[in-house]
């Protein structure tokens, strides 16, 4: 038996999707049960130069021929966003096609619609590729642990702050310093937004905590904070007090049922499983209650580790066809969503600010934090220039409630020149 599959977009993951199918022809056939061959390949710019082979004449503009060909039972949609990403999702499923995708974004805003399209239909949606790269996190939630109740998971999923702050951690430099390295080198793109705002990450903690904890999650859902406000001199006071900070996507099932769900850079402790974590890796921990933890590392990104997850959704959904049995997951949530107010969640915190640098700062500032209802671990100040004091501030577990209501004293405090930066500690 022949399966045949369409690829629709030709960029670093359908290259790498390619690629992997070609070289690995004879391996995937054999674990398949069957052949499994690329008919056609539709992208916007057919005679483009690409890092790899394809047989040109396959390769076509042509969407709407891919998506109408009887003849082909897979189409993997590696576009990207969510127009015209999901109108050709849609088609392939109402044309009885399984599909499948790497499209974090597409799977986070639409994910519901179409799963609900493919059960209608009778077809399988696979998405592995979306979050963590060659990383397999989705089939080992909904089928290894499928036995646990997941309390919580926390991860490092964006691949472009991760070797961000790898490298203002090393090297001591700027956060606009590096991004433009990144940039240069590929690693960023030439408009970051969506990874360095937190974008991308808050997709991936959707598409995993909708998994992982049974229930509907949006983007929508999630508290979102990126990384541009973060300093060397943030790295450094959290270096002194053994620290490291990571851009993490956190969920958290409370015992009450409610989801507490934020992406933030965050001070992790050096001996945090996550804390070594380097360069533009990838890495999440889930913690269940019967297995405890378990952590998934690696490549997090690129050409041809996403391209093996999507081989492996590919080969999954041609078993499926070769036994006649698509279309039997099931998407159903097991409870409603209720998501945790965001005032209400307790952290740690550290508070960089510049101050007046005379007698009685520190006491004023205290009381605020007192008066608030916020308690204070430890105080490490340092001279600045200009007749300011630096003063990093480490809280106890207090609500972001508490917080908020402190900092809204200081910006009315003439001794307070700036709030320069307010991180979280988690992993202890």
């Amino acid at each position: 038996m022949q399966i045949n599959v369409g690829i629709i977009g030709l960029g670093t993951v359908g290259c790498g999707t390619y690629e992997v199918l070609r070289r690995n022809a004879e391996l995937i056939s054999q674990r398949a049960g069957c052949d499994i061959r690329v008919t056609r390949v539709a992208t916007a710019n057919p005679d483009k130069v690409r890092p790899v082979q394809f047989d040109k004449c396959i390769v076509s503009s042509d969407v709407d021929a891919l998506l109408n060909d009887p003849e082909i039972h897979i189409v993997a949609e590696l576009v990207g966003g969510v127009e015209p990403a999901l109108d050709y999702v849609l088609r392939a499923i109402q044309n009885k096609k399984s599909v499948v995708t790497a499209n974090k974004e597409l799977i986070a805003k639409c994910g519901t619609d179409i799963m609900t399209a493919a059960e209608k239909a009778g077809v399988d949606f696979f998405f592995e590729g979306s979050v963590g790269g060659g990383i397999p996190l989705i089939k080992p939630l909904r089928e290894s642990l499928a036995g646990n109740r997941v309390q919580q998971l926390m991860g490092i999923v964006n691949g472009t702050t991760n070797y961000i702050l790898t490298a203002m951690t090393r090297e001591g430099r700027d956060f606009d310093e590096v991004l433009a390295e990144a940039q240069k080198l590929g690693y960023a793109e030439t408009d970051p937004t969506a990874d360095v705002d937190g974008f991308d990450a808050t997709y991936k903690l959707a598409i995993l905590a909708d998994v992982a904890f049974g229930t509907r999650v949006t983007e929508a859902d999630i508290y979102r904070e990126g990384i541009r406000h973060i300093g060397k001199r943030d790295i450094e006071y959290a270096a002194e007090l053994g620290y490291v900070i990571k851009l993490i996507a956190l969920g958290r099932h409370h015992e009450d049922g409610e989801l507490e769900l934020r992406v933030h850079p965050a001070l992790l402790p050096k001996d945090h499983p996550l804390a070594s974590v380097s360069d533009a890796f990838n890495a999440v921990l889930v913690k269940g209650d019967a297995v405890g933890d378990v952590m998934f590392y690696g490549r997090g990104a690129g050409m041809e580790p996403t391209g093996s997850a999507v081989v492996g959704d590919i080969i999954e959904a041609a078993r499926n066809i070769r036994v006649n049995a698509t279309g039997l997951a099931r998407h159903e949530p097991l409870h409603p969503t209720k998501i945790r107010d965001f005032a209400e969640v307790e952290t740690r915190f550290c508070i960089r600010m510049q101050v007046a640098d005379q007698p009685g700062v520190l006491a004023r500032i205290a009381a605020i934090f007192g008066d608030k209802g916020v308690s204070l671990e430890s105080i490490v100040q340092k001279k600045a220039d200009g007749g300011a004091a630096e003063i990093f501030w480490m809280t106890h577990r207090t609500s972001q409630r508490a917080l908020a209501r402190s900092l809204g004293e200081f910006n009315r405090l003439d001794i307070v020149r700036e709030v320069s930066s307010v991180l979280r500690v988690e992993g202890e």
